[in-house]
């Protein structure tokens, strides 16, 4: 049975949730710690988002869902297998407005952070000799409080840092979303295959739609041209032998332009179908 560690709060826990539903496996009702869902041979174990990438380095469970972040913080072996797309947040460097303008400045001076282990590494790839301040929560108050000259954190729109004085500076830390992560040494087995696979099948559906239309013979190469699908678009004679349907799956966020091209070479009666899974 494949041990699947699940984030049991945050902003992680219902987009995971949310996702394990729609590759078919069994929903978190309550606030169950341990979920069995023998019917397709698997078990969740709700853990908080900052632990399950321990336990997935150390083997306790199969694999989890974190942050890429949380991940890279978290010093075990645990490695990313896949990206979720979803929770995605930018880490940067932040500092009082006219003290800092580059990560070099930062030699010699105390940098705050929630993430000590992420941020020490990043320091020291570039060879930075600084002072990495752990803090829980709240990291924008360490430089009016005096323990810190910079912090290292995630910014959204930048705007808690503004309140606090502070301006970002140097290239982001990081780019973070949610993941799918393993232990180092595990192979991918055929049960790690399947909850890929039925992933990657949820994130195909969200990705793309189906799109149906008529467009006449003549202008049927120029149509598929606009929808050329995965590998190629179905194409299918109607009754009225001038005119051919067309199917091909296009990406959701190009779905009005798309309408609009095939409607501007003679496609008509367009339709559009959402796709609640898939196997490519």
């Amino acid at each position: 049975m494949l041990r699947i560690a699940v984030p049991n709060k945050g902003s992680l826990s219902e987009p995971a949730t949310q996702m394990l539903a729609e590759a078919g496996y069994r929903r978190r009702r309550d606030r169950e710690l341990v979920l069995p869902d023998p019917d397709n041979d698997v078990e969740f174990f709700f853990l908080r988002p900052r632990d399950i990438a321990v336990y997935v380095g150390h083997g306790t469970v199969d694999v989890g869902i974190t942050g890429r972040d949380l991940l890279l913080d978290s010093g075990t072996s645990a490695v990313e297998h896949r990206a979720l797309g979803f929770a995605r947040s930018t880490f940067r460097f932040a500092a009082p407005e006219g003290t800092v303008s580059s990560v070099q400045d930062l030699a010699g001076k105390r940098v705050a952070t929630s993430y000590d282990v992420l941020v020490g590494d990043y320091l020291a790839e570039r060879g930075i000799e600084a002072s990495v301040v752990h803090l829980d929560g709240a990291v924008e108050s360490s430089v009016q409080l005096g323990i810190a000259d910079a912090v290292a954190d995630v910014v959204e729109t930048g705007s808690t840092l503004r309140a606090a004085g502070l301006e970002v500076f140097g290239e982001p830390i990081l780019q973070s979303e949610a993941v799918l992560i393993r232990p180092a040494s595990r192979p991918e087995d055929d049960a790690v295959a399947v909850l890929d696979r039925r992933i990657q099948g949820v994130l195909v559906a969200r990705q793309y739609v189906l799109m149906d239309y008529d467009v006449p013979v003549e202008h049927v190469d120029r149509a598929v041209a606009v929808t050329p699908g995965l590998e190629s678009p179905t194409v299918s004679p109607l009754h009225d032998g001038n005119w051919r349907a067309v199917r091909a799956m296009v990406r959701r966020e190009d779905t009005h332009r798309t309408m609009d091209e095939l409607y501007s070479v003679g496609a008509r009666a367009i339709i559009v179908t959402s796709i609640h899974a898939s196997r490519l």
